[in-house]
């Protein structure tokens, strides 16, 4: 046979394989609801925390890398002056509790007792002197006392009477016991002193800072003696469970995968691969990412998809791109 008829025949086999490989070269596909690959990082999840009050740090108890559980304490502030504001809010609660208490048990029966024996003094003060004034009216008629000593009399009696009134009416508020009105103003100060109180309370609490969720630290802004402001940045928590991918798919592909599906993740330097399932599908839109974009993807649209990894062991690490596989996938619906 021709040498050049061989190598023709040979080249020509070589494109056949080639162009079946690499589906035509991008140009066609020969899924027909097979696998499919995806291509994504480890989604980033983070949590900044700060203190919601100013002062001193006075106690740290993590280092960067250590892992904490959802409440675990990571530092303290100064809590003197929380401490002593509580106090004060304290004792403010228990005298409003004291008056309130107070107004509702009404008056005692010596109390009531004690403002009788007022009205029965002034009845006998009145008497006296109602008695003086008909003594001594027959003798300032005769000139045998003072006009000024008769004034005094007068005066005197004008006075008993005005105290026996004043004994009349407190022993009638006495029996009558504490307004309506009385009882509403105590228990509205209570209500006030036991919002200070709580208000102080949560301050106090504010001094101690715990973290919200599981992780790892990987900051740690601040040292003990470090005066802060509230809000001010003091660690950045990595939350490490669950084990979240963010890939992307072509527009194309977006029906052939739904949530639910199985999937397997292979990253960088580990032979085996992960598993896990399709949990959500962007119902927007987008531009592929500058991480996984190629010169001729740029401008694609794609559709970000949250998957979770099942069997997670440490290995995969917040930002590493990995792969992803979806063995069995949906048909196109132009197929």
């Amino acid at each position: 046979m021709n040498p050049r008829r061989i190598i023709g025949l040979v080249a020509l086999a070589a494109l056949v394989i080639a162009f079946v490989l690499t589906s035509g070269f991008g140009l066609w596909t020969t899924d027909n609801g097979g696998e499919l690959t995806l291509y994504g990082n480890v989604d980033i999840r983070e949590v900044d925390l700060a203190f919601e009050n100013s002062g001193r740090v006075e106690e740290i108890h993590v280092e960067e890398g250590d892992r904490v559980e959802n409440g675990t304490v990571l530092a303290f502030l100064d809590s003197a002056r929380s401490k002593d504001r509580m106090r004060q809010a304290e004792a403010d609660a228990a005298q409003a509790r004291a008056a309130l208490t107070r107004a509702r048990n009404g008056n005692r029966p010596q109390d009531i007792a004690q403002g009788q024996a007022r009205l029965d003094a002034a009845r006998i003060t009145l008497a006296k002197s109602e008695s003086d004034v008909d003594r001594r009216r027959p003798l300032v008629a005769e000139g045998a006392i003072s006009r000024e000593l008769w004034d005094r009399t007068l005066a005197e009696a004008r006075r008993a009477r005005a105290q026996l009134r004043e004994a009349e009416q407190a022993l009638s508020l006495l029996r009558a016991g504490t307004r309506n009105e009385d009882i509403a103003v105590a228990q509205a100060r209570l209500d006030a002193a036991l919002a200070q109180q709580s208000s102080v309370q949560t301050d106090l609490n504010d001094t101690r800072l715990k973290a919200p969720v599981a992780g790892i630290v990987v900051t740690r802004a601040v040292e003990p003696g470090t005066l802060v402001q509230p809000g001010t940045p003091t660690f950045t928590i990595a939350i490490d469970l669950p084990v979240r991918i963010r890939a992307y798919v072509a527009e194309p592909d977006l029906t052939r995968i739904e949530p639910g599906m199985r999937v397997n993740v292979m990253a960088d330097g580990r032979p085996e691969p992960y598993h896990g399932q399709i949990g959500y599908i962007s119902p927007q839109a987008e531009f592929t990412p500058k991480s996984v974009e190629t010169e001729e993807l740029r401008t694609d649209l794609v559709y970000r998809v949250r998957i979770v990894v099942d069997d997670v062991d440490g290995g995969l690490r917040q930002g590493q791109p990995v792969t992803v596989t979806i063995p069995q996938t949906r048909p196109a619906k132009d197929e």
